[in-house]
């Protein structure tokens, strides 16, 4: 009986082949190579399609781009102390345990201009880039201008829709972010304590976690928000963060000049 190669070799020269390699590739060889190079391909593709639901949930999310640690300035004992527990908070994810075991809120309150509102970006952008956890960003003085012109049903610029939209992703988010909450408001009104508290309890039954960010401290809060909205925000796992000391931000305004002294002439001075 012939053997494969002499039959190749016949095989060849009835095609005018002149010439038959004498090696050839183990089976097991071109299979592993073959699975090597699908795998890589795999892993491509799965690192495509993640960069790009991670573009996603950055583009519903309404994050200020420049909100990250490594635009933060460290430089005062709160901001420190702020940095160290929001890391703390995304350390958490790590453990699914953890994810599924509650809600957590971080309630980030103090003075204005300490860096409240970029470190809970930060955070954001964090979870977004790690853990793929969906997050929207919004003032709460706004959703509730939103809220308060979707109740005009003669309107024609779709303001109720887009309302019940937003509605629905303030519940479905993973991390719901409320900044400026009550600003400029002594309290809230009644109805508005409702919306807010059976928002807040909703998310809580179905494990979505919260950061609100205020200038009140605790006390003025709790008046400002109600009763009834209050007591939904202590039914979450809290972190409580203060910030305290001067604003961070520019001065819009320049100091006023001091006199300047002409041939010696010193201001105020007594003749």
């Amino acid at each position: 009986m012939d053997s494969i190669k002499n039959k190749i070799e016949q095989l060849a020269k009835a095609l005018g082949k002149s010439h038959i390699p004498d090696t050839y590739t183990e089976y097991k060889e071109v299979r592993v190579e073959y699975e090597r190079l699908a795998n890589q391909d795999v892993r491509k593709l799965q690192l495509e399609n993640k960069l790009k639901r991670i573009q996603e949930i950055h583009g519903r999310s309404d994050l200020n781009p420049k909100w990250t640690f490594n635009t933060l300035v460290e430089d005062s004992e709160d901001v420190i102390e702020a940095v160290s527990i929001a890391q703390s908070f995304i350390a958490a994810h790590d453990d699914p345990n953890w994810r599924k075991s509650g809600s957590h809120m971080m309630i980030f309150y103090g003075d204005y201009g300490r860096g409240k509102s970029h470190i809970a970006g930060a955070i954001a952008h964090q979870l977004i880039e790690q853990y793929e956890i969906s997050v929207l960003y919004r003032q709460l003085s706004s959703l509730l201008e939103m809220r308060f012109f979707s109740y005009d049903y003669n309107a024609t610029d779709n303001v109720a829709e887009q309302f019940r939209e937003i509605q629905r992703e303030l519940l479905e988010v993973d991390l719901l972010i409320l900044d400026e909450v009550c600003v400029n408001e002594t309290m809230l009104k009644k109805n508005t304590q409702s919306w807010l508290g059976n928002l807040l309890r909703q998310r809580l039954v179905n494990h979505k976690n919260c950061i609100m960010i205020t200038n009140h401290n605790l006390a003025e809060l709790e008046t400002a928000l109600g009763r009834y909205c209050f007591e939904s925000m202590k039914e979450y796992d809290t972190y409580k963060v203060k910030f305290s000391g001067p604003s961070r931000r520019k001065e819009i305004t320049p100091q006023a000049a001091e006199p300047m002294n002409v041939s010696g002439y010193q201001p105020n001075q007594v003749k």
